[in-house]
């Protein structure tokens, strides 16, 4: 079973950035696709964005034009660049395939992101 580790949460004010990077225990490229997801208190877990082998991306109505998901293949990297981000961007966020994908993992421990003044 593919595990992948995210890092590069923290606290952030309103209007601020951060990159979150995911590395994983098999080759990212060989995976269709990746995605990030969080999970927001007493929420459930949702996709926020997607990135495809081909570069085709997908993401959440509430984060189109302030997140942006990316891969390095040479570096075996997901990265998702989150600008402006706003208190309800706030969650844990994670890193997988779609779970409908041979490539789907167990959850990892995520990695924290708050946006708070």
């Amino acid at each position: 079973q593919v595990q992948f580790v995210e890092s590069g949460g923290g606290l952030v004010q309103p209007g601020g950035s951060l990159r979150l990077a995911c590395t994983a225990s098999t080759r990212i490229f060989s995976i269709d696709i990746t995605g990030w997801y969080r999970q927001a208190p007493g929420k459930q877990r949702e996709v926020v964005a997607a990135v495809s082998n081909s570069g085709r991306t997908n993401y959440a109505d509430s984060v189109k034009g302030r997140f942006t998901i990316s891969r390095d293949n040479a570096k075996n990297t997901l990265y998702l660049q989150m600008n402006s981000l706003k208190p309800e961007d706030t969650g844990v966020y994670y890193c997988n395939a779609p779970p409908e994908s041979p490539a789907f993992g167990s959850w990892g421990q995520g990695t924290q992101v708050t946006v708070s003044s």
